[in-house]
């Protein structure tokens, strides 16, 4: 049975494409949505977005793979029975927080996104140890994985900055969310990166309908004023190529 809210398809990025790829919608089964109703609040308020993924927290000291993707499973059925027509195209996946022995699970590619091999990674937001920073450079490096650095612009204080030439310079992608345009103080760099093709993906990170409510169409208007439409297209022309399972190329 297909879990996604509309079959996917391959779809040309036009202006009306946007893809949120970092939230939290699936009710009761994180810090976010906490019910179905919340839940449908949140798509409501993300009128330009036709792609969302869904990415609940997966801690390894809290569930195994498997009750991580029964208990998703049962939040995404909750949903799934709200949903119409009107509904973005909704795809399961997981915002996985690093663990020790992580390069050592066989398990990885049960969390990517539905349909691809897409891992989203959340590092510690504490200072990375050398076996952190090597752990996600050999997943970054791994040929069956794509790492996607989850909202990286939280983590500056946390990486010494010879070791993250390391990171860009190496197949891991980065996504960023949509705070990170929409605050005065972080806006002119979030712009600069994206004009640098530094930032490959876009999300609004949601948790609810009012506390850190869906905000990508915000930033969306703030990149289009400044660096014009092509910039946003490129950016989902990769996010559509990644959920349909091409790749970034």
């Amino acid at each position: 049975m297909a879990t996604t809210a509309k079959k996917g398809r391959a779809v040309r990025p036009t202006p009306t494409t946007m893809i949120d790829f970092h939230t939290h919608i699936l009710p009761g089964i994180d810090d976010g949505s906490r019910s179905a109703d919340e839940s449908i609040q949140m798509l409501r308020a993300m009128p330009e977005v036709s792609h969302v993924v869904a990415t609940p927290h997966f801690y390894a000291w809290e569930n195994t793979p498997e009750r991580f993707l029964r208990r998703r499973t049962a939040a995404w059925e909750q949903l799934r029975e709200r949903l119409d027509d009107t509904a973005p195209d909704i795809r399961l996946g997981a915002e996985v927080c690093y663990f020790e022995g992580i390069c050592r699970s066989d398990e990885l590619h049960s969390l990517c996104i539905e349909g691809t091999n897409v891992l989203l990674l959340e590092m510690p937001f504490e200072k990375w140890s050398s076996r952190a920073l090597h752990d996600l450079l050999e997943l970054g490096h791994r040929a069956e994985l794509r790492v996607v650095l989850a909202h990286a612009e939280r983590y500056e204080s946390f990486y010494h900055k010879r070791d993250w030439q390391h990171v860009a310079d190496s197949p891991i992608m980065i996504q960023c969310n949509a705070a990170f345009f929409l605050r005065l103080r972080t806006r002119r760099e979030a712009l600069r990166l994206v004009k640098d093709g530094r930032i490959h993906l876009l999300g609004s990170d949601c948790h609810g309908a009012e506390h850190r409510a869906p905000n990508l169409d915000e930033a969306a208007q703030v990149i289009r004023k400044n660096l014009g439409e092509d910039a946003l297209c490129e950016i989902d022309r990769l996010a559509l190529r990644l959920l349909d399972g091409k790749g970034a190329e």
